[in-house]
């Protein structure tokens, strides 16, 4: 299956210019970071292993329309990283949330936090998980 590019843009300079050698694509399953120019790196991340996605926008940043999208994934070898200096970050954020969330229902990836969705706040956290990963 090929893979169709969704959204890509390159890292920014601090004024929003795209002169940098790192360039951010999402596709329907993955998000893929190609950085260098001589030396060309590229890492990749199934969005189903992303757990948790924040936005930062320092003041420079919100006067160029910038932002920093913070990724904690589980993924063993980029684990917790940043897309820096993305232009429209706050609609990158979301489009990215929502196709990770897509692929986790797919997937069947649910987090701990998912097991008791329908429970109370209190009973969630009185919910033994050690017992519950016995019994599985």
């Amino acid at each position: 299956m090929a893979n169709h590019i969704i959204w890509q843009d390159r890292k920014r300079l601090w004024c929003g210019l795209p002169w940098t050698f790192t360039v951010y694509s999402l596709s329907e399953d993955r998000l893929f970071i190609k950085t260098g120019f001589l030396s060309v790196k590229e890492d990749e991340v199934r969005l189903y292993r992303i757990k948790d996605i924040g936005l930062t926008q320092g003041f420079f940043q919100r006067i160029f329309g910038l932002g920093t999208i913070s990724i904690c994934s589980s993924d063993s070898s980029l684990q917790d990283f940043k897309l820096v200096n993305v232009k429209k970050s706050r609609a990158v954020k979301e489009q990215l949330s929502q196709f990770v969330e897509k692929e986790r229902e797919k997937k069947r990836v649910y987090t701990r936090e998912n097991l008791n969705h329908h429970g109370s706040e209190e009973e969630a956290e009185d919910f033994d998980f050690d017992r519950f990963d016995d019994q599985i």
